[in-house]
């Protein structure tokens, strides 16, 4: 099992402090986004959207979730680097770092209620889960360049 992007001994010793070893004081993974700060805020009235702030929570855990969401978001080859930079562009850097960090907060979760290790997923994780939507935006960037694209799929080796 690897091991988790962007979390050294000081950031686990952190997030257990915070939270424990016990995952049973949370129904779910939400309800510890929640508790820490961390899960984005939706609110929206008469189709407008009003402030997406994040709640307050445990600033000690936000902080070092944080940290660890901009060391995530530099290993190269990893799920939360390809996360961090899918975001990024669209929503913004600070943005993008919660989310990353709401992610580790998610994997840590699973990793203590499960008593499991942690299994990376990889960059092209997100490209392989959305790759019906992927395919016709790449050919019409490369259309608008100006060249024409043929697609043949190609036979999968046995």
């Amino acid at each position: 099992m690897a091991r988790l992007p962007g979390f050294e001994k000081r950031s686990a010793e952190n997030v257990i402090a915070e939270i424990g070893c016990d995952m049973g004081r949370f129904p779910s993974e939400e309800h510890l986004s929640s508790w820490a700060g961390m899960c984005p805020l939706s609110n929206e009235s008469a189709c407008k959207n009003k402030s997406g702030k994040t709640t307050k929570g445990s600033r000690w855990l936000r902080a070092t979730l944080a940290q660890s969401a901009w060391a995530a978001s530099r290993k190269k080859g990893c799920y939360f680097q390809a996360q961090y930079r899918r975001l990024a562009g669209r929503k913004g850097k600070k943005r993008a770092l919660i989310a990353v960090g709401h992610a580790l907060l998610v994997v840590i979760y699973h990793v203590l209620k499960n008593k499991t290790g942690y299994k990376e997923l990889g960059a092209g994780y997100l490209d392989k889960l959305n790759s019906k939507r992927l395919v016709p935006y790449l050919v019409k960037r490369l259309e608008n360049i100006g060249y024409m694209v043929t697609l043949v799929p190609c036979q999968k080796a046995a």
